[in-house]
């Protein structure tokens, strides 16, 4: 701008201000009005609101435009046209293609073979090459490509949800060659990473690629989580009687469980509104079904792809001739020997073998009725109050389990190994033989550590039971006899108790010095027991604990039952001082009058008990800490054993070598087309608009694998560390350990809920398929042309051979 014009503009604008003064000053009243109101303030932090979000939103938006804009330009000249947007509103829309991210890539014509779900929902299972159209179509129609499979084709169909394979499309054909509408043309090479798709029906195509699951390596993919446990469990642990041992907790649990669940059965038959699934996510089952069954059909078309077509057979050599008789005669011999084996040998050891496995199974029939019989409903069994017990119960359990699991991963080789129904089965037997194999191994090290130093563990023992159970509780009660910390207590009533719990603790010490001298023995018994399995010992010592310490047990319920009436009568005198009563009848406090001997009486009782009341609660705190010490070694050997037993080892290896065997469901990851984008054979006809989808089989995660530990943390959280047991302890209630039933569930969920009984073990067995017998090579003779007769050139009769 010129410097006059500036000087210019200056001179009017002064002007103008001295014209109209009364306006100027009329501003700035209402200026200092509006910073006196905190006007300016709020139009300042309005302003600063607004630049903040257009510098966090808008202004990152626009960046991101920018660069999708510059990563995808678009030139003038390749927008879609009105006619191509006409004939793409004549198509019929979406397309989804589920292609094999490693299926092999070739340059090679071929034809493209899979499923068709819908009309726009297809799955190729792979491309045969070098192959017309047509006589692939006639060798799906007439079964040739299904030839030689090794179990029934209708299995296949009848899990893969279709009736028969289709020919799809052609691949890496010239645009001249016509197809039918509904096929798909195919692009693909070694260099191109996603197929360039095509189909005149679709507006834009949805590719879908998946990796396909190894069955020879027992890998699938699953939309639910595998299942470590067994599926015929009711609240994660077997219930052998269900109101026998349960307490009373653990029924509310179950009855308020039960009364939600049917509380949401209920809301879901009374909502309004109920979505429906569409057509594609019911075929997702399906079609999860059929990428499991990508790979084994597959091989079984690329073996049969030969068929199609003739091909004519030159005939063999002289010298072919002579290996191959060479060869004959001797699989002829190994034939022969291995049928002997198996008509003669083979049944023999079979019927040993079973009949051993029978009277093994009657035998701990029998040990398991002792360990589960119960004098009454309400009592508890013998497993059921020992550990050692316990675990022999869970060892008989898998014992007779194992023949089970054995027959149904024996029936699956009759089966395709596409079928993953028997995969848990798998999982849970070998990891139950890890476990068994795993425990003997440490067993036998810990076992034969204790037998060469049992002099040494028993002495060790022996002096620590003199020292806790006896010295040290004789100290604690001759310390409480006095004023312990200063607190004055009831010398009478203190040395009457102290005297009693120490003349029975010297008669607990005159046992454990006539124990002494077996307990060497009893040690080396245990360390025998280890070659049974490191459980064994630890069971043992938990319940060698039990006993040793069954003397403070004693104690701790003496000083708890006295604790607790002590407090009772209290707490009724308080009543009565009150006007109140307790009605037994109506379970209520109701007002009741007393006369004045009544309320005397109760005052001198009330005033005694109070003042006793002190000296017996430091009694019971002494003996209740020593239980809650007890409680907390016996959970110590009972989380021991739930390691040794269960802990999940097999699963663990197969997540970190083979993750694709433990599946945990789904996911699908949405991939980058602008590196897809090829055009068809260098031709200017563009691709549709491409999306790429990558189908990945999530592995189990390890919160799911170690869901029983979690689970069996929560109980023991949930008893011994809830305000039910805080109340218990003040009030000098006893405090019920944790019912072993509850607290083994873990141990138990890889066992049947019901156990198979003798006969039903002995038809599983019998069931077994016989080995195969197997059939001498055919020797066809060979004409002089080449050609080879049939086998029944003999009159029409078959030979057989072998």
């Amino acid at each position: 701008m010129h410097p006059f014009s500036i000087l210019t503009l200056g001179i009017f604008v002064a002007g103008y201000i001295t014209a109209r003064w009364d306006l100027v000053t009329r501003l700035y009243e209402l200026a200092i009005f509006a910073w006196n109101y905190g006007v300016v303030t709020r139009a300042a932090k309005g302003f600063a609101v607004l630049s903040l979000f257009f510098l966090l939103i808008f202004l990152p938006v626009e960046r991101l435009a920018t660069r999708e804009s510059d990563l995808h330009p678009r030139s003038i000249g390749s927008g879609i046209s009105a006619r191509e947007q006409l004939r793409r509103r004549g198509r019929d829309g979406l397309m989804r293609v589920f292609w094999p991210a490693d299926l092999p890539r070739s340059d090679l014509r071929g034809v493209v073979v899979g499923w068709r779900n819908s009309a726009l929902d297809v799955f190729v299972l792979t491309i045969l090459e070098e192959v017309e159209p047509r006589n692939v179509e006639f060798a799906l129609k007439t079964g040739i490509l299904l030839r030689d499979a090794p179990h029934p084709v209708s299995r296949i169909y009848e899990l893969c949800g279709q009736l028969a394979i289709h020919v799809l499309g052609l691949s890496n054909t010239h645009e001249s060659v016509e197809v039918d509408p509904s096929w798909i043309r195919v692009t693909i090479g070694p260099g191109r990473r996603v197929p360039a798709v095509t189909c005149s029906r679709a507006s834009s195509i949805q590719i879908i690629l998946f990796e396909r699951p190894h069955p020879g390596r027992m890998q699938y993919i699953s939309l639910n989580p595998i299942t470590l446990a067994l599926g015929d469990k009711h609240d994660s642990f077997r219930h052998d009687a269900p109101d026998a041992c349960e307490d009373d907790d653990e029924k509310e649990a179950r009855r308020r469980k039960e009364e939600k669940r049917h509380l949401v059965e209920k809301l879901k038959q009374h909502s309004i509104f109920k979505r429906v699934p569409s057509e594609k996510e019911k075929a997702l089952a399906k079609i999860v079904n059929q990428i499991n069954w990508a790979w084994e059909l597959e091989k079984l078309l690329q073996k049969n792809v030969s068929r199609i077509g003739t091909r004519p057979k030159r005939s063999l050599s002289v010298s072919e001739r002579v290996v191959e008789s060479a060869t004959n005669a001797r699989d002829m011999l190994v034939v022969w020997i291995w049928n002997q084996f198996t008509v003669y040998v083979w049944p023999v050891i079979k019927r040993m073998f079973v009949l051993g496995l029978v009277a093994h199974r009657i035998a701990a029939e029998v040990l398991l009725r002792i360990l589960e019989w119960r004098a009454r409903p309400r009592y508890a069994a013998l497993k059921d109050v020992s550990a050692t017990a316990q675990q022999v119960e869970i060892r008989l359990q898998q014992f007779c389990y194992w023949p089970m699991q054995y027959v149904t991963l024996r029936r699956r080789e009759n089966d395709w190994d596409s079928v993953t129904t028997s995969h848990p089965d798998y999982i849970r037997f070998y990891n139950s033989l890890w476990l068994v194999a795993n425990d003997v191994i440490i067993g036998m090290a810990l076992g034969s550590y204790i037998i060469d130093n049992a002099d040494r563990v028993a002495q060790q023992i022996s002096q620590l039971l003199t020292e806790y159970t006896v010295e040290a509780l004789q100290s604690s009660i001759s310390w409480l006899m006095g004023w312990p910390a200063g607190l004055k207590l009831n010398n009478e009533l203190a040395v009457f108790l102290g005297d009693l719990f120490l003349w029975v603790i010297d008669y607990w010490s005159s046992f454990i010095e006539a124990l002494r001298p077996i307990l060497p023995h009893i040690i080396w018994f245990i360390g025998f027991s280890s070659f049974a399995g490191a459980s064994m010992p630890v069971a043992l010592f938990s319940d060698l604990l039990s006993i040793l310490t069954v003397h403070i047990y004693s104690f701790y319920l003496a000083s708890g039952r006295i604790y607790h009436w002590q407090l009772n009568i209290l707490i009724s005198l308080f009543h009565l001082f009150r006007g109140k009563k307790h009605n037994v009848l109506r379970n209520r406090i109701d007002s009741c009058d007393y006369d004045l001997d009544q309320l005397l009486v109760g005052t001198i009782l009330f005033t005694v008990l109070s003042f006793l009341l002190p000296t017996v609660v430091v009694f019971y705190l002494n003996f209740a800490i020593a239980r809650m010490v007890i409680i907390s070694l016996k959970a110590v050997f009972d989380t021991l054993l739930s390691c040794l037993n269960h802990f999940p080892l097999f699963a663990l290896m197969l997540r970190i070598k083979d993750p694709g065997r433990l599946p945990g469901g789904i996911r699908f990851e949405l991939r980058d087309t602008q590196d897809f984008k090829h055009s068809i054979n260098g031709s200017s006809e563009q691709l549709p608009s491409t999306s790429v989808i990558y189908l990945k089989s999530v592995p189990l995660q390890f919160k799911a694998m170690f869901h029983q530990y979690f689970q069996m943390g929560h109980r023991i959280r949930k008893h011994y560390l809830a305000p039910r047991v805080l109340l218990c302890l003040i009030t000098g209630k006893f405090v019920p350990p944790l019912n072993r039933k509850n607290l083994y569930s873990l141990q138990y969920s890889m066992l049947p809920a019901r156990r198979a009984g003798v006969m039903e073990m002995w038809n599983a067995v019998n069931s077994l398929p016989e080995p195969k017998k197997r059939i001498a090579p055919v020797h066809v003779p060979v004409l002089a042309n080449g050609m080879k007769l049939p086998s029944n050139y003999r009159g029409g009769k078959p030979r057989g051979y072998g």
